[in-house]
């Protein structure tokens, strides 16, 4: 059982030998962290003995207490009165998840009715929130400004069942060192449970990190898992999925980015061996991964080809982007690399096929990710306009404030319907009409998450002011989201052409249904 002590007491500890500190009922001793403290010990010893829970707010975000807070925590002010419940009490229920901000989760998260949850969504949610609220959430500035996760976080991720959940495919039981996230058997998975991971590892708020942990695996090993040899299978399946190895997708060059027809790294048959020379460009993960899947030209076509980092000819460097620093962006060249024959993935000439059939998966990921950013800045505005004040009043007083957020979050709510209608398709209608007649709708939901996005991220820097224009600090995740929304709004192909596919997709298809146009 914690320690209690009274304010009195608290109050005692106010000097350089013993500080003491109350943030939010807990008490906290700052003595060893004074010389540690970036705003200089002065500040701590100013608040030193009193409720400094304001003065935090003000300055901090959660994460900083999620971080420093247990080293520091002593106890409890003991005479702090129980919470009396409210009038309205009766409309809180045990379906209740979350921090109940209002739209700072999806609705179902609120004691909101929803067709498409049970139990075991529930117990994936809060297994996931766990792992990331305390093994990713206080360090994200951290590593993002160090441009690397450190390594030991993928294999508590692979503990956590992330890369397992993450996938969209079955994986083999010979493959999976450890189990999908709270004990679930791929038997009861299903495409909302892979929702709920993503949307959840997306709620750091940091691009980088979430592309770091899940951007270039899961694009990269589906189609080893779904179209290689068992010998192909065999070297990185089981590594990648326990988090000790690391595989990137190497499709996008200098000359061809969404026209992937543009494709000009070229594999050429030498008898026992394709000799491969080319460049790859913005591959994320590629800094580190161990295994490229990668697009080559082989005659007659395209085709895929597993290209190991130990191979000589193979070199990587990180590119200087403005965003997702944390995910290993590469440039990669290719010069006179020898690949075995047995590591062609699929069948010759038949790469872009194999690339299609992941598309829609990658496309669905990127709108799951860029809708939580969304959220994000929903919720992080919507926290700071009740307690910053202007003109004599909290921001959320201003219409001008309200406005603002009411049209981010019509956006972001309208936006996670339509996910969950296309989520439940790609559940329900049978495999092989899933690219026929779902392409078309889920680029165009990757167009509008995105622009969603974007409005959503201007408008909380708007919110948060000249907070939102500095690196780390309470506005930490608003200035990083600011930067990265064009990384989800150009890869997995851009707005202008999810726009005109999904147009010319639902065209192809009404006809095919017997439209009347």
């Amino acid at each position: 059982m914690a320690q209690t002590y009274t304010v009195d007491e608290v109050a005692k500890h106010n000097t350089a030998e013993s500080a003491w500190l109350i943030i939010h009922g807990k008490i906290y001793d700052v003595t060893r962290f004074l010389d540690e403290h970036p705003g200089g010990k002065k500040v701590l010893l100013r608040a030193a003995g009193t409720d400094a829970s304001k003065q935090f707010d003000q300055f901090h975000n959660a994460a900083i207490m999620a971080k420093f807070g247990p080293g520091l925590e002593i106890g409890t002010v003991g005479s702090a009165q129980v919470e009396k419940k409210s009038e309205n009490s009766m409309l809180a229920t045990d379906d209740q998840f979350g921090d109940m901000i209002p739209f700072g989760d999806p609705m179902w998260y609120q004691d909101w009715y929803s067709p498409y949850y049970n139990d075991t969504h529930r117990a994936v949610r809060k297994h996931i929130r766990e792992f990331v609220d305390k093994e990713i959430m206080p360090y994200c500035h951290e590593w993002d400004e160090a441009k690397k996760v450190p390594p030991e976080v993928f294999v508590k991720a692979a503990k956590a069942g992330v890369f397992a959940a993450t996938m969209g495919c079955h994986i083999p039981e010979e493959y999976m060192t450890y189990g999908l996230p709270a004990g679930l058997k791929f038997d009861q998975f299903d495409a909302f449970h892979e929702f709920i991971v993503t949307d959840e590892i997306a709620r750091c708020g940091s691009v980088g990190v979430v592309w770091a942990l899940i951007g270039g695996l899961t694009i990269g090993l589906p189609p080893i898992i779904q179209f290689a040899t068992k010998e192909v299978k065999d070297k990185c399946v089981k590594p990648c999925i326990a988090g000790e190895k690391f595989c990137a997708l190497a499709i996008t060059e200098p000359y061809a980015g969404s026209d992937v027809a543009g494709l000009k790294c070229e594999a050429k048959d030498m008898g026992d061996y394709w000799l491969v020379n080319g460049e790859k460009k913005w591959i994320t993960n590629g800094v580190y991964a161990d295994f490229f899947t990668t697009a080559c030209r082989t005659g007659e076509g395209i085709s895929l080809l597993l290209i190991e980092r130990t191979m000589p000819g193979v070199t990587t460097r990180q590119m200087q982007c403005s965003g997702v620093w944390a995910s290993g962006t590469a440039y990669i060249t290719f010069e006179d690399v020898k690949v075995p024959k047995s590591n062609l993935i699929g069948k010759l000439n038949n790469g872009f096929k194999h690339i299609m059939h992941n598309f829609n998966h990658e496309r669905m990921g990127i709108c799951i990710q860029a809708n939580r950013m969304a959220r994000i800045c929903v919720e992080e505005s919507l926290k700071y306009a009740h307690k910053r004040k202007t003109f004599g009043k909290t921001l959320i007083e201003h219409p001008v404030i309200r406005n603002k957020l009411a049209h981010m979050i019509r956006q972001v709510e309208a936006t996670h319907g339509w996910m969950e209608n296309l989520m439940y398709q790609t559940e329900k209608m049978p495999a092989h009409l899933r690219p026929l007649r779902l392409g078309g709708p889920i680029a165009l939901l990757k167009a509008q998450c995105t622009v969603t996005f974007e409005y959503c991220a201007r408008e909380a820097a708007q919110i948060w002011g000249g907070l939102a224009y500095t690196r780390g600090g309470q506005a930490e995740k608003i200035e990083r989201l600011y930067r990265e929304v064009r990384a989800y709004a150009i890869p997995g192909g851009s707005e202008e052409i999810m726009l005109d596919l999904g147009v010319r997709q639902a065209v192809k298809m009404g006809q095919a249904m017997g439209a009347k146009l």
